[in-house]
């Protein structure tokens, strides 16, 4: 298989490439106006992001793990968590949703996610909850908004912050409001490969929370609100110009390309053999995929009991693919004081799982072609 004839599982170059000019000269426009830090760029980017995920506040930071980092931070210093309090999470989400908690001396509590959606299960939440419960850390997988009425009804029976992982989700919905906008605070990543990435590291923090606002801000500018006063000990996390400039060109189409994204999911969905793979589910499948908004496609996983095999074969054929993840957090080295915990639905999820190409420079031919591959595998 010649390296050009393969499907990759995301072009970035190719992404970045439909805006290129208009990229550059962002580029040009920063070198011009010496505004390199906090400048204008950072606060046009975080009044248009804000708007779009609809709070009041949007606060730019270095990377998404910093910005669950200065939420957990920002909670502790207002007086509202203490340490050793606990944090329930995904047990199944990427490892940077529990480094967030962990670092803040914080205590995660692991719980497997629903088989079908691989998203938070409502019953296990509640039965995971304890007089050192604190907060829910919705992790929006995939790019599925997690958000459930039965969630927010637990959390505010037992007195919860919900605290949303929007790494993956920018553009998805629920009930009219965007993932971002559903608990009190959420971190959103714009690595490169996310929905909205940037050209390099970036990351927000967004609420309706103004006290919350300014404490994160003022932590992640060395725990400074006013020039050489320090009321915090903070930390230099900050989104720069260049990066804000970037993501202000792709934020203007992003709404576009998620619609193509469902596209492709929905044929994805339409024309793969349900007896073969076990297809994504949708929390609220109400709508056809097409026209479904809870979900944003920033990945299309399936699952299958021979993974390994089968992911071979499609990279034989030339399609690459990615397993998001093939270790779990609580079988990490990094972790090992988790690795007794029973976790079953979140083990079989990282033998099974594999994400599929998809993005907005994917061809429907190219869809097609995946479809008829994965369809002969024997």
């Amino acid at each position: 298989m010649k390296i050009n004839d393969m499907i990759k599982f995301l072009d970035i170059t190719k992404i970045n490439q439909q805006y290129k000019n208009e990229l550059l000269n962002i580029v040009s426009k920063t070198i011009d106006s010496g505004q390199l830090i906090l400048g204008e760029e950072v606060q046009a980017f975080e009044k248009e992001y804000a708007e779009f995920i609809g709070t009041n506040y949007c606060i730019g930071v270095g990377n998404g793990l910093d910005a669950l980092r200065l939420i957990f931070r920002a909670y502790l210093e207002l007086g509202n968590f203490k340490p050793e309090d606990e944090i329930i999470v995904p047990a199944n989400t990427y490892i940077a949703s529990i480094l967030a908690i962990s670092e803040n001396h914080l205590k995660p509590i692991l719980v497997d996610p629903n088989l079908d959606t691989y998203n938070t299960d409502p019953v296990i939440i509640k039965k995971a909850i304890t007089s050192k419960t604190k907060a829910i850390l919705l992790v929006h997988l995939y790019g599925q908004n997690a958000f459930t009425d039965k969630i927010a009804e637990i959390a505010n029976k037992y007195n919860l912050k919900i605290i949303e992982d929007n790494a993956q989700a920018h553009g998805a919905m629920y009930k009219s409001k965007k993932t971002g906008s559903l608990g009190e605070v959420s971190g959103h990543s714009f690595y490169p490969g996310k929905l909205l990435g940037a050209l390099g590291d970036g990351g927000a923090v967004t609420t309706n929370n103004k006290d919350l606002a300014d404490v994160i801000r003022a932590l992640g500018n060395y725990g400074s609100s006013q020039k050489y006063i320090h009321n915090y000990k903070g930390l230099n996390s900050r989104l720069d110009e260049l990066q804000a400039g970037f993501l202000r060109i792709k934020l203007l189409h992003l709404e576009e390309e998620i619609n193509y994204r469902r596209k492709l999911a929905a044929y994805y969905s339409n024309h793969l053999d349900p007896d073969k793979f076990i297809l994504p589910k949708l929390i609220d499948d109400s709508e056809p995929i097409i026209d479904n908004v809870t979900h944003s496609w920033h990945l299309y996983v399936i699952r299958h009991p021979e993974r390994d095999r089968l992911q071979k074969y499609l990279y034989s054929k030339g399609i690459e693919s990615i397993i998001h993840y093939p270790i779990p957090p609580h079988k990490q080295k990094a972790y090992q004081e988790f690795s007794h915990l029973s976790l079953p639905v979140t083990e079989k999820i990282s033998k099974e799982v594999f994400s599929l190409p998809i993005s907005q420079v994917q061809t429907v031919e190219d869809t097609e072609r995946i479809v008829r591959i994965l369809n002969e595998f024997i």
